[in-house]
């Protein structure tokens, strides 16, 4: 295969850049680590920028077949946070102070996001959410967050439950033990590595907030010792070999490698990669089995000038459906020719048969239709000439008497429906 029509081939798994500034111009960049497991497994990372405006634009990097969120600075507060916060002024300033680099909020990039999360989970197809890319799936589905895990969890937990998620001095070789929940994704990758049954791994963690309420429709993977959420799966959208993935790991598993080396901490630590990929292969596959590209079907001038006519009485059709007797059309037998149509066409599949009804095509006798209205029409126009020759006198008890009417005519039928309640339950 020509190297050319990879692009073509190969599904396409859209990210997200992520804004820094250097030499006082910002410059958009995405992990290289990131971007090497996604084009070894098989895929196309393209790569979103984190511009003004890309939010609205995002129909233009169809298709997509899978969506891989990484780092990041902090999430808007305001798009997740129900729950009022307990930290003071001087608490959220200090805050900033230490992670400066994390709490300057884009959003930007929110946006962005939050769209293509929420496009994942409209249309199903493959999500990988990897440290922020996992809060903003949580935040997508109704989740919240904590806002500063030193402040809000650590200070309140004996020294001994106390987790070190950021360490600046030692940003890639810190590491932290998580235990991990049985019969989860996250078990069957690093089982091979799990010790004496602990259920324990030590990852890496460059992160100050986490998940504090995860949202209904996710199961926790992995704890840390202080009650951190550290990796969650959707089991109802999970089996990577149909298509289905939606997944977010608060550690980096694409970092996890030996001092001066590439070599993984385990074997496992590319799984969520490998299997994210088939996840977003088989979507593809799925994507294009169905959809058919309809050839245009040519018709000679003739056919054309009858199809012309039926799209026009169908049309009228479904005016005269919509509107009612507000819409009269010019000629009756502009109608006949879709009646007539119809009629002679009756073997029509069930999608076809919903189809005319929604365009309102389906008014078959649509003339017969058009004659009942005039003789509705018609009734009216003389009960108007009947009742303009009577008094207010007469006009009041007319009223009356059929408000009264209608009342009898609601007492009665309700009698008659409890009834045939009644004898439904008895059979």
């Amino acid at each position: 295969m020509a190297v050319e029509e990879l692009s073509v081939v190969l599904p396409r798994v859209l990210i997200v850049s992520r804004r820094t500034v250097r030499k006082n111009k910002f410059v958009d960049f995405v992990g290289e680590y990131h971007l090497d497991l996604i084009v070894s497994y098989g895929a196309v990372p393209v790569i979103v920028p984190r511009v003004s405006g890309v939010h609205m634009l995002l129909d233009s990097f169809e298709p997509i077949h899978g969506v891989l969120l990484c780092e990041g600075e902090d999430i808007d507060p305001s798009l997740y946070n129900d729950e009022l916060s307990n930290l003071s002024v001087e608490e959220l300033e200090e805050i900033r102070r230490l992670h400066a680099s994390d709490t300057a909020i884009d959003k930007e990039k929110d946006t962005i996001e939050l769209r293509l999360a929420k496009l994942c989970l409209e249309r199903n197809i493959p999500y990988l959410g990897i440290c922020r890319g996992s809060q903003v799936l949580n935040v997508a589905c109704g989740g919240t967050l904590i806002q500063d895990i030193g402040k809000e969890i650590s200070k309140n937990l004996p020294e001994n439950q106390r987790v070190v998620h950021m360490d600046y001095d030692n940003y890639d070789g810190h590491r932290h033990v998580i235990e991990v929940v049985e019969e989860t994704p996250l078990h069957h990758w690093f089982k091979d590595s799990l010790e004496d049954e602990k259920m324990e791994i030590s990852v890496n963690s460059y992160h100050h907030q986490g998940v504090k309420r995860l949202a209904q429709r996710f199961v926790p993977m992995a704890f840390a010792p202080d009650g951190l959420v550290e990796g969650f799966y959707d089991p109802d959208a999970y089996n990577p070999a149909e298509g289905k993935f939606i997944m977010g790991l608060q550690f980096h598993p694409e970092r996890m490698r030996q001092e001066d080396s590439d070599e993984f901490d385990y074997p496992g630590c590319t799984f969520a990669y490998q299997e994210f990929v088939k996840a977003v292969v088989a979507y593809q596959k799925k994507l294009l089995s169905t959809t058919t590209i309809q050839k245009p079907l040519k018709l000679n001038q003739e056919m054309e000038k009858k199809r012309k006519i039926i799209v026009r009485s169908f049309s009228l059709a479904r005016d005269l459906y919509e509107k009612g007797r507000t819409f009269q059309p010019s000629k009756t037998s502009d109608l006949d020719v879709g009646a007539e149509f119809l009629e002679s066409n009756t073997a029509l599949s069930l999608q076809q048969e919903t189809r005319l009804m929604q365009m309102g095509a389906t008014v078959r006798n649509a003339s017969s239709y058009l004659q009942r209205l005039k003789m509705n029409e018609e009734k009216e126009r003389l009960a108007r000439k009947v009742m303009g020759k009577m008094s207010v006198e007469q006009l009041s008890d007319l009223k009356s008497f059929y408000n009264m009417m209608g009342q009898i005519c609601s007492e009665v039928m309700e009698r008659k429906l409890q009834d045939l309640m009644t004898l439904d339950e008895e059979f």
